[in-house]
């Protein structure tokens, strides 16, 4: 992917080696009910966080998401007592970051990235008579605050849509390449696309229906709504790739890495890879089938009108 020497967005809030974070309890849960929509990630004894006991914990967290459970609200981390709407969440202070533009290049590079997708959405949205709100850029290291709680590395990439940001650990590209064997910068810029698409539902009311709907269904039920939101965030990743290809910063090999992304985090992929075995009714982003078919949808049409997932018949 073409990237150096573009512009990059402003909307960067760059929290990183400032010692952010703390262990207080905040409300939601990060893809649980209520909170932040995040790219799943499973974790073992090989990642990043060192020491035993720190990676005993990081195996039961993996294995406790893989089975339907939400982990981070067993362990109170974004725990309300019983998961009100997202957007129903009492906010708490966020602690500001430095604004200025990131000087390094994975900070650079995920701010061209955003800025891409500010283009492409600033162009949707005034094609249809309305103004695109951008979102903010989360940087962090290691743990932070977010309008839907408490959230650390190990909960990977996620959007807020109680102060509308999308927070990364950066280091989670690094797992990406090693772990789940996903190279490639345009991979990396998938997974943004992803969770900016998420904004795109927020801001669309996509997310407040989901919120609101999965309050009165059952855990099952809740899964099979959320895989319909996922994959319509990867067709929306979908169709900021046709808009990076028209306007000639793909390269050969890009498209590629986004499919194998798509591929090697699919639902039935991370539980084959973390329990030998899967269970599809836990299935709560889609299969590594589901994300790329809705991906290529929008990469092939770059129109959001064929990302209906919340209503197609079947997805």
């Amino acid at each position: 992917m073409e990237w150096r020497g573009r512009r990059q967005s402003s909307n960067i809030e760059d929290r990183r080696g400032g010692g952010f974070g703390g262990g207080m309890r905040m409300p939601g849960g990060f893809g649980g009910r209520g909170g932040g929509f995040r790219i799943p990630m499973g974790r073992s004894s090989g990642g990043r966080m060192g020491g035993g006991s720190i990676v005993t914990l990081v195996i039961v967290l993996g294995i406790l998401w893989m089975a339907g459970i939400n982990p981070l609200q067993l362990l109170g981390s974004m725990s309300d007592g019983g998961g009100g709407p997202a957007g129903s969440a009492i906010e708490r202070p966020n602690v500001a970051g430095r604004t200025a533009p990131p000087r390094d290049e994975a900070g650079q590079f995920v701010a061209t990235v955003l800025a891409d997708t500010e283009d492409v959405w600033s162009r949707i949205f005034a094609a249809n008579g309305e103004t695109y709100q951008k979102p903010t850029l989360v940087l962090f290291e290691n743990q932070t605050q977010s309008g839907c709680g408490f959230a650390s590395a190990a909960t990977g990439p996620f959007y807020c849509p109680v102060d509308r940001k999308v927070y990364i650990d950066l280091a989670f590209y690094d797992e990406l390449r090693r772990r789940f064997e996903v190279p490639g910068d345009f991979a990396q810029a998938y997974v943004l696309a992803h969770e900016v698409g998420h904004h795109v539902q927020n801001l669309t009311g996509i997310l407040p229906r989901f919120e609101a709907a999965r309050q009165r269904m059952s855990e099952t039920e809740a899964n099979a709504y959320s895989v319909r939101v996922e994959l319509q965030a990867d067709c929306y990743a979908g169709i900021w790739a046709h808009d990076t290809e028209q306007q000639g910063f793909v390269e050969a090999g890009d498209i590629d890495e986004a499919l194998n992304a798509a591929t090697q985090i699919g639902d039935d992929a991370i539980q084959k890879r973390m329990q030998g075995y899967v269970v599809p009714e836990t299935f709560n982003h889609g299969t590594s089938e589901q994300r790329r078919s809705w991906f290529r949808r929008g990469y092939q049409s770059g129109d959001p009108q064929q990302c209906d997932t919340i209503n197609a018949d079947r997805v």
